[in-house]
């Protein structure tokens, strides 16, 4: 069976245009979350076919609602009979606008570091202001949610009787964590007794590896809002659209979103994100195994080459959360490795500003090669 990431480092250089290949083009670009995979058919073939009969236009139709409403069910057992859906630019801006509904000028917004460090982005362009729950764990034995860091941030959020929102990172990025139901049914239970409004980005769902299983949130909290898109499990970032699910419960539910967001859905990612979930499953079937290969690769690299560094399997994403302050390469390893090593990675403290330092995220969602070599580099270079 050929593999899906198999696109080599020559093949990449010359053919793709993104910001990956282009910001630190003298380095193995193992930073931005975009992967070296063969395209989708399926979806080549719906987005040209689109191109071709001029079908380039706004978007409007229930397909892509749909499609996900099918995914969903054969996926994960997800009924989303009663929950509300919008077709919304992409996740992060549905993510912006449910901060702006949940939330007041200034007020807080709690985040479970180390998390996305687009939350942190979001949260600051908002005007609001950031209060951490920290996830319990560490690089080595792996993260999971803490109740009593939520409680605890959750009580300083609405102890002054502001309206707070929670961003849950579901499945994590960058720890690869995958939340289990009783985590979950945990974070619910102290939602509603703080009146906290949960907004849950779900976008890696559909790149959990087994046996650990994806848990919908909306599924327990008829109260919160849930963001999905395929974007990230078919390496379809530049074709932007995602679904905006509202909870059943309509008197304590957020509002719909504004019309503007959902007209800033981009027709072609609509066909795109509905022609992966229909008819790409095979693919992504392709891919979750090559990510199996080459998380499990990366964790026998560090054991050979970098034993010191910590590193636990990730349960989901392509992600890797790497705990490089034995290398004693100062707060921000990544930069010192761009130069060092010709190894371009993500910079910890954007994850998690005070606990970030001397930490960084690796893309492995490249072929054996590319991974091989940049380990190789990282060693030779400490």
């Amino acid at each position: 069976m050929p593999r899906v990431l198999d696109v080599t480092i020559d093949q990449q250089r010359r053919d793709r245009t993104s910001v990956k290949w282009r910001l630190w083009p003298d380095a193995l670009p193992l930073w931005v979350a975009e992967m070296d995979a063969r395209p989708c058919e399926p979806v080549v073939r719906a987005v040209c076919d689109a191109m071709g009969r001029g079908d380039t236009g706004y978007t409007l139709g229930t397909e892509y609602v749909d499609a996900f409403t099918e995914w969903a069910h054969d996926a994960w057992g997800w009924s989303l009979d009663g929950v509300r859906a919008q077709v919304v630019g992409d996740v992060m801006s549905g993510v912006v606008e449910a901060i702006r509904l949940g939330t007041d000028h200034g007020g807080p917004v709690v985040v479970s570091p180390p998390v996305y460090d687009s939350f942190y982005l979001a949260i600051a362009g908002s005007g609001r202001r950031v209060v951490e729950a920290p996830l319990a764990g560490s690089a080595s034995e792996g993260y999971r949610l803490d109740a009593a860091s939520l409680e605890r941030a959750f009580a300083e959020a609405t102890g002054a009787g502001e309206r707070a929102v929670y961003v849950l990172c579901n499945p994590q990025n960058p720890t690869g964590t995958v939340h289990t139901r009783a985590e979950l049914d945990r974070v619910a239970e102290l939602a509603g007794r703080y009146g906290v409004r949960v907004i849950s980005d779900e976008i890696h769902a559909p790149l959990v590896h087994l046996p650990a299983e994806f848990v919908p949130y909306l599924g327990d909290d008829p109260t919160a809002v849930a963001i999905h898109s395929p974007s990230k499990g078919w390496n379809l970032a530049g074709l932007k659209s995602a679904l905006y699910l509202v909870g059943r419960d309509e008197a304590t539910a957020f509002p719909q979103v504004a019309d503007f967001f959902t007209h800033a859905a981009s027709h072609l990612g609509v066909i795109a994100h509905t022609a992966a979930l229909r008819e790409g499953r095979p693919w992504l079937a392709d891919l979750l195994d090559d990510l199996d290969d080459n998380r499990r690769l990366l964790g026998r690299l560090l054991a050979d080459r970098l034993p010191e560094v910590g590193y636990h399997l990730p349960e989901a994403t392509y992600l890797a959360w790497l705990d490089l302050r034995p290398l004693d390469l100062g707060d921000d390893p990544a930069a010192v490795l761009r130069d060092r090593a010709g190894v371009a990675l993500s910079s910890g403290p954007n994850y998690w500003p005070d606990g970030g330092r001397g930490f960084a995220r690796l893309n492995f969602a490249t072929s054996p090669e590319i991974l091989t070599e940049a380990i190789e580099r990282i060693a030779g270079a400490v």
